[in-house]
Formats: structure tokens, C-alpha cells, sequence
């Protein structure tokens, strides 16, 4: 007997917790960081850092398999093979004696990872498209943005009753959960009669209409640079707060100060997208960016790059509010013309945008001189050239593929 839909609220619940995979797997590590360094004895602090961005380097290849896999099988089963490598990916690491293995297990992860973010994104565009889409995102994001004010914490916490290794277990755990959630719940949203054949032929020709729709792939590079800076700060936040302001008792409060900031705009974004539209939101989120990280970058260079901490704090809050306007927006807009090619649209859209986010983070991030410098240059770098592939987006007549 086939599953009846999802309520609104089961369904925002389920996909926002199947979506804070991604979000817990880099937060929940955040302070953990110095003490897996510790542990195994790494010699280089800042090698540490390739917990985050390995991870994040794997969701690079997971997304472009697991688009056409969910265009091909559906997307249910494409999520719950995703959840199954997630899962062996953090019994690698959870089992780790050294950094390499731990960054193998992070690798595998982040292909794992994939499965739920790709394929939950084109089961919620079989469902919702245009305005509806970014709304709906948005009320996925106001759920899922408490994982990175609490990840931190819990984090912390899990790190004061046992050792850094009790955190996978937990990724674990909560894989688990998401799969038979999903499961027992959530009903297919594409028919037989609507799935594409997992053929290289079919894949490259649907690849290369969408490399060439100008406004998808504007789209696609704009969110790159937003994760971008934001992965640069995920990155950096450890040393930022601890190193630079001293704050390392109240890091996850101030951490999650910060992520509320998305949280909100992802409310207002809710509640105003369906009046406003989605475009003239992104532009205005895009200038607000673009102004508040030029602020940053003022102040931090008139201070010997180490701005005073409340001012450092309100900026960053502004900025937060802008990239939470963007994240559903800029999806949503990308996806809006991929009605026929959603699973492979979002996995093309995702890869691109993460390996344009991790080129950025990686090559800013070495800049890092324990000033606030490198970040507020990422944020001005983002904010500026998403502005301008945005605008040239909108003058766009494409169609959709």
C-alpha cells in the first residue's frame, strides 16, 4: 500500500535533520580538533584543519554520482546508500590510530554524505518548484540551523565524558536513525515512469545542456563563493575565538550567536519570499553581504587586523543574516530551470559549488595570520563576484532544460 505524504511538519523535521548531517559532521568536530591532534600526535596544529575540508573534498565526488543514481533508482534508495557509506565512513575514523585513516573515514563520509543532501534536494524539487521551493527551503533551514548553534556545544559536551572518538559513534547513531525514519515514512516522490537510465550516454548529453544554461551555472558559481566564505570561517573559527579573542569556555556560545543570524533570515526569508520573489531578495542579501564584508575588512585593518570583539561579533552577525537569505534562494533559483534532469542538476550544482567553496577556503585559509584579515577578505570576495554573476544571471533568457 503506498505511503500517504508528509504533513508539512514531519517533513520539514525529517529532511532538516537528513540535511544536518552535513552541518553536524563539520561543527560537531570544531572542538575536537585540538584534542585528535593531541592524541595522535600530529606534528602541524594546522593539518588539523583537513578534518573539515576532506570531508567537505569528498562531497565533491559523492555529489556527482548520486544525482544520476537518484534519477535512476529514486530517491529514496539513493539517500539510504548514502546514509549506509556515511556510516562506514565514520566507523573509520571512530577506529583511526592515525590522522591519514581519520581523513579516509572523513573522505568516505563526505561521499556518503551525498546521498542525503543530493537526493533530498530533488525529492523536494519533485515537490515543490520556483518560490514554493525556496520557501519550503527555508523552513528546512530555520530547523536545521540549530544544528550548527548546537553542534559546538554537544560537541564539547560529548568531549567531557569521553574521548574525541565517542562523536563518531554519535554520526553513527544518528544515520541510522535518519534511514529508518525515511523508510518507514517517507514515500517515493519519483514514479518508474519519470526515472532516467544510469547510462554515461545519457548522463554526459543532460551534463552538457546544463553546463551550458548560463543562469544555472551563475547560480551554481555564486553559491560556491557564499559555502565559500563560510567554510573559510568554519575553518578558522577555532583559532579566531580561542587564539585571537580568548574565548574558549563561551566558543559555542558565540558560535551559535553567529548561526542564529542564519536562522533568522531563513524565517524572514519564509514568510517574505512568496511576496517579494526570490531574485530581489538575493540581490539585496548579495549588497548586504558584499557592504558588511567590506566593513570587516575596514575595521580589522584599522585595528592591526584584529578588530574590537563586539564589533567583530555584530559584522559577523550581519553577514550570517545576509548568507542566510542566500542559501535557499540561490538553490532554488538554480534548480528552478532543471525540471526533467533535478537529480543530476542538483548533483552538478552541489559538486561545482562545493569545489569552488573548498578552492576558496583552502587558498584564503593559508593566508590565515592570526588576524581577522583573510576572513573579511573571503566574505568581500564572495559578496562581490556572487553580485555580479547574479545581475548577469537575471538578464539571462534562458529556458528551462
Amino acid at each position: 500500500m503506498p505511503k500517504a505524504p508528509l504533513r508539512t511538519p514531519e517533513f520539514v523535521v525529517l529532511f532538516s535533520l537528513t540535511t544536518s548531517l552535513i552541518a553536524l559532521s563539520i561543527d560537531a568536530m570544531l572542538p575536537a580538533l585540538k584534542a585528535i591532534g593531541e592524541d595522535l600526535a600530529v606534528v602541524d596544529a594546522k593539518d588539523t584543519q583537513f578534518i573539515i575540508t576532506l570531508f567537505i573534498f569528498g562531497m565533491v565526488f559523492g555529489e556527482l554520482f548520486f544525482g544520476p543514481l537518484s534519477d535512476a533508482v529514486g530517491r529514496k534508495r539513493a539517500i539510504l546508500a548514502g546514509l549506509a557509506i556515511y556510516a562506514a565512513g565514520a566507523v573509520i575514523a571512530m577506529t583511526a590510530s592515525s590522522l591519514e585513516l581519520i581523513l579516509i573515514g572523513r573522505f568516505v563520509q563526505g561521499i556518503g554524505v551525498s546521498g542525503p543532501k543530493i537526493a533530498s534536494r530533488a525529492l523536494i524539487r519533485d515537490l515543490y518548484e520556483g518560490e514554493a521551493m525556496a520557501r519550503m527551503m527555508s523552513f528546512i533551514m530555520m530547523v536545521f540551523i540549530l544544528t550548527p548553534m548546537l553542534a559546538p556545544a554537544l560537541g564539547q559536551l560529548v568531549l567531557t565524558v569521553a574521548d574525541w572518538r565517542a562523536i563518531f559513534f554519535a554520526f553513527l547513531a544518528l544515520a541510522a536513525l535518519v534511514g529508518a525514519w525515511l523508510q518507514l515514512r517517507q514515500p517515493e516522490t519519483l514514479p518508474p515512469s519519470r526515472r532516467l537510465g544510469f547510462s554515461p550516454g545519457i548522463i554526459f548529453a543532460n551534463a552538457r545542456l546544463i553546463l551550458r544554461h548560463g543562469p544555472v551555472m551563475a547560480y551554481t558559481f555564486s553559491a560556491g563563493f557564499i559555502f565559500g566564505g563560510l567554510l573559510l570561517y568554519l575553518s578558522t573559527s577555532q583559532a579566531l575565538f580561542l587564539d585571537l579573542y580568548d574565548v574558549e569556555e563561551t566558543f559555542p556560545l558565540y558560535f551559535a550567536i553567529l548561526a542564529l543570524g542564519i536562522g533568522l533570515a531563513s524565517f524572514f526569508n519564509s514568510q517574505l519570499v512568496m511576496r517579494l520573489g526570490m531574485k530581489p531578495l538575493a540581490l539585496g542579501a548579495l549588497a548586504g553581504l558584499f557592504v558588511f564584508g567590506g566593513a570587516l575588512f575596514g575595521v580589522a585593518a584599522a585595528y592591526d587586523g584584529v578588530p574590537p570583539f563586539p564589533a567583530f561579533m555584530a559584522l559577523c552577525f550581519m553577514i550570517f543574516f545576509s548568507n542566510g537569505l542566500l542559501f535557499g534562494n540561490l538553490n532554488a533559483m538554480a534548480m528552478q530551470s532543471l525540471g526533467r534532469v533535478a537529480g543530476l542538476g542538483a548533483s552538478m550544482i552541489a559538486s561545482i559549488s562545493s569545489l569552488v567553496a573548498v578552492l576558496l577556503s583552502v587558498v584564503i585559509g593559508r593566508f590565515y595570520d592570526q588576524t581577522v584579515v583573510p576572513l573579511a577578505m573571503g566574505f568581500l570576495l564572495a559578496g562581490g563576484c556572487s553580485l555580479v554573476l547574479v545581475l548577469a544571471a537575471h538578464r539571462s533568457r534562458a529556458g528551462e532544460i
